[in-house]
């Protein structure tokens, strides 16, 4: 009973002396030091503890810790602070609290893990959002340190100091994200160039050129309908942006959207007087035409055959300018009512550019043969003969040599015409096949010379 009676004495002695160490560890040093009267870091925001957090001798080391460094006493502050955390790990205040010991001897980088501790154990609190954004600024990592700001003020609004920083991270951000994504789009890295500007898009969502930039950067990674979305919201926040409208144009251009590109050129033409615009407008011009017309017109360009009906719209709708000044006579035609083309092969007949046979009929759907060419290219290389003959004097004296097609040859002349103004070429041989019938390539690259003779 002695032995057993020692031997608890002995363990209770031993839990003494560990409580006694416990509450030594616990407890202030010599009391707290002194409250500074002008703090030596009022840019740094106190690390306040939250109801319930902590006993209070872990609360009185936080406080110590925190006078110490407003003292600018880092070492006795960096004490107290990791004095709290043995006795209460989870005590986050205290490692923002070293978080700032960190900033404040320069270190950066451990200040930038104590305040990412500190956040482990609550995301939103402030005081470690602070330092966090903080110690990224003086690791140059701007746009880090704009979230971090920026997460702090949304977990308390009254921190008046922080919001004119984010004010000016900003500004300051939203021209480094520009930069980098115009070095990314240069470069072809699409992606990290999309994610630059929609993050300086996020900061300044009412800037037109990062609409249309973000716009060109989703065109040429091949995504038509993300950079409509942004290229029309260019241009909604700017009507005075041609380029903007250039842009647009070409996407809805892609989209055969033809009337839509027109309309966005003609808008860009207003703008802005630029060659490159106005040949854009031109040719979405003649495909908005071309679009709208009959799905036989339409098939010309691929024709394995063309007919007299598709040449007689062809030069209707292409040469229409010409067409219209040549004189025109009264002609009897029998068997086009209904056909497609009915009106520009009537406008053909009346001018003489296509002669109707001698039996009143027009034969819409006969295939169209070269010398049947040949002799459409020798009128209408008349017509602009007519109106313009200094350019044309050379064409009219021409004796080329066509080894399947002499001088006395009835179709000679318009065959001479024809090569002579350059519409049609002999093959490599040096025969011009007059009974060889006419494709649609073919037919599309002559009308396309005739027009480029017409244009005064």
């Amino acid at each position: 009973m002695v032995r057993s009676g020692r031997a608890v004495s002995r363990a209770l002695a031993l839990v003494a002396v560990v409580l006694t160490m416990v509450v030594a560890a616990c407890a202030p040093r010599a009391g707290l030091p002194p409250a500074p009267t002008t703090p030596w870091y009022p840019d740094f925001v106190y690390p306040a503890v939250p109801d319930g957090l902590g006993s209070e001798a872990v609360r009185l080391r936080h406080e110590g810790g925190w006078r110490y460094l407003q003292l600018d006493n880092t070492r006795s502050a960096e004490r107290e602070f990791q004095a709290a955390l043995r006795v209460e790990a989870s005590f986050f205040p205290a490692e923002a609290g070293l978080g700032w010991v960190a900033l404040a001897r320069e270190d950066a980088g451990g200040a930038l893990v104590r305040f990412d501790r500190a956040l482990a154990g609550a995301e939103a609190y402030s005081p470690a959002l602070v330092g966090r954004g903080q110690a990224l600024l003086a690791l140059d990592r701007e746009i880090d340190a704009l979230d971090a700001f920026e997460r702090a003020l949304a977990a308390d609004p009254a921190l008046v100091d922080v919001e004119r920083r984010v004010q000016v991270l900003r500004f300051r951000t939203l021209q480094t994200r520009i930069t980098l994504a115009g070095a990314a789009a240069a470069a072809g890295r699409w992606d990290e160039a999309r994610a630059a500007y929609r993050a300086a898009i996020a900061a300044s969502p009412e800037t037109a050129f990062l609409h249309r930039d973000l716009a060109g950067v989703e065109r040429r990674s091949g995504n038509v309908d993300e950079a409509l979305v942004h290229a029309r919201r260019a241009v909604a926040l700017d009507e005075a942006d041609a380029a903007a409208y250039v842009l647009l144009g070409d996407l809805l251009d892609a989209r055969a959207d033809y009337e839509g590109a027109v309309a966005a050129y003609a808008r860009a033409r207003t703008l802005e007087a630029s060659p490159s615009i106005e040949a854009a407008w031109e040719a979405a011009r003649a495909r908005a035409e071309f679009a709208r017309m009959p799905e036989a017109y339409r098939s010309i360009p691929d024709a394995a055959v063309v007919t007299r009906g598709d040449l007689a719209a062809l030069i209707g709708v292409r040469l229409a300018e010409l067409l219209a000044r040549a004189p025109s006579r009264q002609v009897v035609i029998t068997d086009v009512r209904g056909h497609w083309a009915q009106a520009w092969i009537m406008t053909a007949a009346r001018t003489g550019i296509i002669e109707a046979f001698p039996n009143y009929t027009f034969q819409p759907r006969a295939p169209v043969r070269r010398g049947d060419l040949a002799a459409m290219v020798s009128r209408v290389a008349s017509r602009i003969a007519a109106e313009q003959p200094a350019r044309a004097a050379a064409w009219t004296n021409a004796r080329p040599a066509v080894r399947d097609v002499p001088p006395g040859h009835l179709s000679y002349p318009s065959v001479a015409l024809a090569l002579a103004s350059g519409a049609m070429q002999l093959d490599e041989t040096g025969a011009f096949h007059l009974l060889r019938t006419v494709t649609g390539p073919e037919v599309m690259a002559v009308v396309a010379r005739l027009e480029a003779l017409a244009a005064r």
